[in-house]
């Protein structure tokens, strides 16, 4: 059975199908190294310098305490999430099936019913099904798993970023502490910062920012490091395993199918604005794919 657990909203779904062969199904043609975009590792990303930084908030919630010290190697992150066009173009070089093509369906929270379901159909290229209309190539791609994160960046000649350089990156180098990557308000001047969640629950549907689901890369513009949708619009994957940070008296067995994602998302979240902060940290299983997850590709530079 595949269990999807998500700090969005609190839920389990139960996918009717799947099989330890579907898990194991491997994408048709060679991933690795076959694209002319392995040869662009530094096209359209930005540069950190490495030092070290103070990650973390004594102030935000228990999983984002204590604020620790962190040494940060240099290193370039995409300055977007991957979009629908890029994530296109991998497919059609490789052959390559996600995890929710293998299972058939994958997590959309119907506005209808208030409640998180399997969408049969629903994958990358129709993220609400096959009876909605296709995603938009320049929206960042959704119904990402860890997994098919992984495979992307191992195609485009990347990784994925770990949970220390998106905030890094976040944090404008580690310089910044402002609550958000951009600022400390989510409308400043009268104009939206991001593409985030508007009500107090789930039913407060609105689109007061301009969209009611993902929205272009980049269209609320770029931080002081250069770098957009780093809070809002997508969640995104990063490589780590979670864990309490060291330090934190929280105590949580490390399950290597667990990993960490940052940034917060269009939909709601119960913990309100402080997922789009540059600290706050939610987790999900590596096969998990939903309509509000997508991810970005970091890569290792010279100091």
């Amino acid at each position: 059975m595949r269990l999807f657990t998500c700090i969005l909203l609190t839920f389990v779904l139960t996918a009717c199908q799947s099989s330890s062969e579907n898990k194991k199904e491997s994408p048709s043609g060679d991933i690795t190294g076959t694209s002319k975009h392995t040869q662009k590792t530094s096209e359209n990303m930005v540069y950190f310098k490495g030092r070290g930084f103070m990650m973390g908030s004594n102030n935000g919630t228990p999983s984002e305490q204590p604020v620790h010290q962190v040494q940060i190697s240099s290193f370039r992150i995409d300055r977007s999430p991957v979009t629908v066009a890029e994530f296109t173009q991998f497919v059609e070089e490789t052959g390559f099936k996600t995890d929710a093509e293998k299972f058939g369906d994958s997590g959309v929270f119907n506005f209808a019913t208030q409640s998180w379901e399997l969408k049969k159909g629903a994958y990358w290229l129709y993220p609400l099904g096959r009876d909605a209309t296709q995603a938009e190539p320049n929206h960042p791609v959704t119904h990402i798993s860890w997994n098919d994160a992984q495979a992307y960046c191992s195609w485009a000649g990347k990784r994925l970023p770990t949970e220390a350089e998106w905030e890094y990156a976040a944090r404008n180098g580690g310089k910044s502490n402002d609550k958000f990557s951009w600022g400390n308000e989510l409308v400043m001047n009268g104009k939206y910062m991001a593409n985030t969640w508007q009500g107090a629950t789930t039913a407060d549907k609105n689109e007061t920012d301009g969209f009611l689901y993902t929205s272009p890369v980049g269209y609320y513009g770029t931080t002081a490091a250069g770098m957009t949708d780093m809070g809002g619009n997508v969640w995104n994957w990063c490589q780590d395993t979670y864990k309490p940070y060291p330090g934190n008296p929280e105590y949580q067995q490390a399950d290597p199918q667990v990993k960490v994602i940052r940034g917060g998302s269009f939909f709601y979240d119960q913990n309100g604005e402080r997922s789009y902060t540059t600290t706050f940290r939610g987790q999900n299983t590596a096969e998990t794919s939903l309509f509000n997850i997508g991810f970005r590709c970091a890569a290792d530079a010279a100091q």
